[in-house]
């Protein structure tokens, strides 16, 4: 981990997987989309609306994973300084709103037909809300300050802070009685005994492998233009030092 901290080697090794986790999120999005469009069932319930779930629930899963990984590479910048970490964080921050977004907005398009309404404070709901404001968050304190490594440390520390909201997510249906449903897959382990068909099972995942080549391909050309610009910036800070 340490060895690929310096940029010149992140570069190294990031291009090829940049080009599979593109070419292999294209080839997952359109296989997934046409089993989660087409070839899966109705739900006996929710009808055709249990379709929003294989764009919401791999979206709250990559909101999830982006923010567990900014808070490590937050330990990375807090605790050994690590400039790519800090890079990471502010990279990833818009990537991980992004799909937070989506999870809200595709939740209330869900909501209101099987709920009657587009929002209530349900304990998910509103932790996920406080997700998208950590996100928000982050991204304005890494602008906040002249000093960019100022600003990338105040980041750090609330990405690290904000890492108490994610079990509140993920335990929010366990802990109080909500609306939301509880989860169909509890954990790794019990992906072969999930409370959902196959044949809506296997569309989630070929969806949730489509958004992670995603996630990756979005978050190492963001890196990569964070690094850029931080070179851009050193240069003219020489040029205008002499």
């Amino acid at each position: 981990m340490f060895h690929y901290a310096n940029p010149k080697r992140f570069e190294k090794i990031s291009r090829p997987v940049l080009w599979a986790a593109g070419v292999a999120s294209a080839l997952f999005f359109a296989w997934g989309l046409y089993l989660a469009l087409i070839a899966s069932p109705p739900d006996y319930q929710q009808s055709e609306t249990v379709r929003i779930m294989y764009i919401h629930v791999p979206a709250a899963w990559m909101a999830m994973l982006a923010y567990s990984s900014m808070g490590m590479a937050a330990v990375g910048m807090i605790i050994w300084k690590h400039l790519l970490a800090g890079l990471y964080i502010r990279a990833i921050a818009p990537v991980g709103a992004g799909f937070t977004a989506i999870c809200l907005i595709t939740g209330s398009i869900w909501g209101e037909p099987t709920w009657g309404t587009w929002w209530v404070w349900d304990a998910r709901l509103t932790s996920v809300l406080i997700l998208l404001f950590l996100y928000t968050g982050v991204i304005a304190l890494a602008d906040a300050y002249d000093d960019r490594d100022k600003g990338l440390m105040a980041a750090s520390w609330l990405s690290l802070i904000g890492l108490i909201n994610l079990p509140i997510i993920k335990f929010s249906v366990d802990w109080w009685n909500t609306l939301h449903q509880p989860a169909s897959i509890t954990s790794l382990a019990k992906i072969a005994e999930p409370s959902l068909d196959s044949s809506m099972l296997v569309p989630l995942l070929v969806m949730a492998a489509a958004y992670l080549g995603l996630f990756i391909a979005l978050a190492i050309v963001r890196i990569d233009n964070e690094i850029a610009a931080r070179r851009i910036e050193t240069l003219r800070v020489r040029r205008a030092n002499g």
